[in-house]
């Protein structure tokens, strides 16, 4: 067994703080997919390189409404999809080369690795050669999640994508059936139906994108169920057929065929897999590692972060809780802890919709206090500018105080409108001051907010 001074597994957000602090560390890095992380390779970047090339498809599509007659001569897939890795991969690459060449503290063990004892594991390599027992003084846990598969799909036999897989595929589908209502599924419905893919969409929820806040969520939906075949509130009762040619039956007797099935019905923790009762390390009943503020598990000496752990499966959170335990591991007599408060999210598909904070259907279970205004974007110049119809802010304070609660928009350019509402609550700026306390470009986009903020009953 060799002994390191630190072992971190997992090189998405684990990788992020090894810096010139731990320069004289002994240091393990294990990692047993993609180097780089989910984000990185099949996650965040190159989604939205995705969604980037679809937004331009629909404004495309939508010329004619502002007197500009255009059309789309073709949808190049190939072009596209190298695009994207032809940029993501090298830097993937990039990566592993400086952490394997450039890192002379560091040693790279590719392969999956479970916990034998306390601080012990055994590294299984993906090359196939001998188990590689290490240990360190102190472990990091940031070994990610991974795409849920429903065992009926994986019994049927029947071939599937997930998002680890179905952007590298080599010609778009003719039609692409979507089995989850989540963040994933809504994204990449809409991806491909803007380049060319007819899209059916199956859920078990009634509602798409059912964990936002009800009026943006029921407000999606329908714009969802006018552009996609989207089948809500059903059950899959058989999956049969090949990868190019399958059926998919309904728990009311309708049938769904197509030549591409994507399972987009969440990700799991990948701690499962890591024997962590060797370690005395605690999870929660749906998997994830249990962490303290301080990112602390319950077995001394060993951390964790990121999606293995953490409630929000966001790239954004496992990168702030990188940089906690970072500092923690460097300065272990001054630990800081991380703030999950008012935690963003953005979903990606279009139109792009923005949350933070508490939704209402939260805050009456809280039974708190409260007001909240809908302002839709074609109330305001910018807005009715775009003809948009469909785009709405909807801000939840607190009555009396004015303390911003929750935000949630759908609508242009939703994940950084909601940018300076973070902010607010961030920092305590109460609604009335954030109206009236400062200048709101006119004739922005952002006016939707401010008029938000003014329509509130506080």
């Amino acid at each position: 067994m060799r002994h390191h001074d630190l072992v971190v597994i997992g090189t998405g957000s684990g990788n992020t703080f090894l810096d010139e602090r731990f320069a004289d560390l002994d240091i393990a890095l294990v990692e047993h997919g993609i180097f780089g992380g989910t984000c990185l390779n099949v996650g965040c970047i190159p989604t939205k390189m995705y969604v980037y090339a679809s937004d331009v498809a629909e404004i495309v599509r939508g010329a004619g409404r502002y007197g500009v007659d255009a059309s789309i001569d073709k949808v190049r897939w190939t072009d596209i999809r190298d695009r994207v890795f032809g940029r993501i991969d090298p830097i993937s690459d990039g990566g592993r080369d400086y952490r394997v060449n450039g890192s002379p503290n560091v040693t790279v063990y590719f392969g999956h690795a479970s916990f034998t004892g306390e601080r012990e594991l055994q590294v299984e390599p993906t090359d196939g050669s001998g188990t590689q027992a290490i240990s360190g003084d102190r472990v990091v846990v940031a070994a990610g999640s991974r795409p849920f598969v429903p065992p009926q799909v994986v019994a049927s036999g029947v071939p599937y994508e997930t998002s680890d897989t179905v952007m590298r595929l080599d010609a778009l589908p003719e039609h692409l059936v979507i089995l989850g209502g989540g963040y994933i599924a809504s994204e990449f419905a809409h991806v491909f139906s803007s380049l060319g893919s007819k899209v059916t969409v199956i859920a078990r929820s009634s509602t798409l994108l059912r964990h936002l806040d009800a009026t943006v969520a029921e407000r999606f939906t329908e714009i969802a169920s006018a552009r996609w075949d989207c089948r809500l509130g059903r059950e899959i009762t058989d999956v049969t057929g090949t990868g190019d040619d399958f059926r998919i039956t309904l728990d009311d007797g309708t049938e769904v065929t197509g030549d591409t099935l994507l399972v987009a019905a969440g990700r799991l923790p990948n701690g499962d897999r890591m024997n962590l009762p060797a370690a005395g390390v605690d999870t929660h009943p749906d998997g994830r590692i249990v962490a303290d503020p301080a990112q602390r598990t319950s077995a001394e000496g060993v951390w964790a972060l990121g999606d293995v752990s953490s409630p929000h499966q966001l790239k954004h959170v496992a990168n702030a809780e990188a940089k906690v335990v970072g500092h923690n591991l460097a300065n272990p007599d001054a630990l800081r802890e991380i703030d999950h408060r008012y935690v963003p999210a953005a979903v990606f598909t279009d139109p792009q919709i923005a949350s933070v904070g508490l939704t209402e259907q939260e805050c009456r279970a809280q039974g708190l206090d409260y007001t909240a205004k809908v302002q839709d974007f074609g109330d305001v110049a910018f807005g009715w500018a775009m003809e948009d119809t469909t785009g709405l802010c909807k801000i939840i304070a607190e009555k009396g105080t004015g303390r911003l609660l929750g935000a949630h928009l759908i609508g242009p350019q939703a994940s950084t409108l909601i940018q300076p509402l973070i902010q607010a609550m961030q920092f305590g700026l109460d609604a009335r001051t954030m109206a009236t306390g400062q200048y709101w470009i006119h004739p922005a986009l952002p006016e939707v907010v401010e008029n938000a903020l003014l329509g509130l009953d506080i």
